[in-house]
């Protein structure tokens, strides 16, 4: 009896992960349409703002807003760990940290150089210490560089349904 209980929870967790029909992507195109790279949705590469318009957005923007947003950018670092994040360039010294919608796509850690497009939600948020170290270790930072975080921040930040990497 015990192996037919244990047979019918492998059968749910399968079928349940079956009918979501949404895989989890991991480094690996969702799509590849004519040349260009898609991770996570699907979009049209249309009425797409550059960096410096993209940075003029974040600078009107207060912690408590949200912006849906297409733009493209330099890609100045990614996640060495997954490829779970990425900070693209904005300009005048400034960047944004974009992170994948619910966690359901990963992009190449090679990216770091190459312009892409993203597509999702615009914030401005407060980083806290922790946060911080993490996303640090992740970069593969230095624990003197770690310990030398010491404070909350305000940072520009994009949660992505999809990431076009142009051929």
């Amino acid at each position: 009896m015990r192996k037919f209980n244990i047979l019918i929870v492998t059968f749910m967790v399968f079928s349940a992960c079956v009918a979501q029909n949404k895989p989890l992507v991991t480094g690996k195109a969702s799509q590849i349409d004519g040349g260009n790279a898609y991770f996570g949705s699907h979009f049209t590469d249309t009425d797409v703002l550059n960096s410096a318009k993209m940075l003029g957005n974040y600078e009107k923007m207060s912690t408590k807003d949200t912006v849906s947003s297409k733009f493209s950018a330099l890609v100045t670092e990614v996640c060495k760990v997954k490829g779970c994040w990425m900070k693209l360039q904005l300009g005048k010294g400034k960047e944004t940290m974009v992170r994948f919608k619910d966690y359901g796509f990963f992009v190449p850690k090679e990216l770091v150089g190459k312009e892409v497009i993203v597509n999702g939600l615009a914030f401005v948020e407060e980083m806290n210490v922790k946060d911080q170290r993490h996303y640090a270790r992740d970069a593969g930072k230095t624990e003197e560089e770690i310990a030398g975080i010491t404070n909350m921040e305000k940072k520009y930040a994009f949660e992505a349904d999809g990431v076009l990497i142009k051929e």
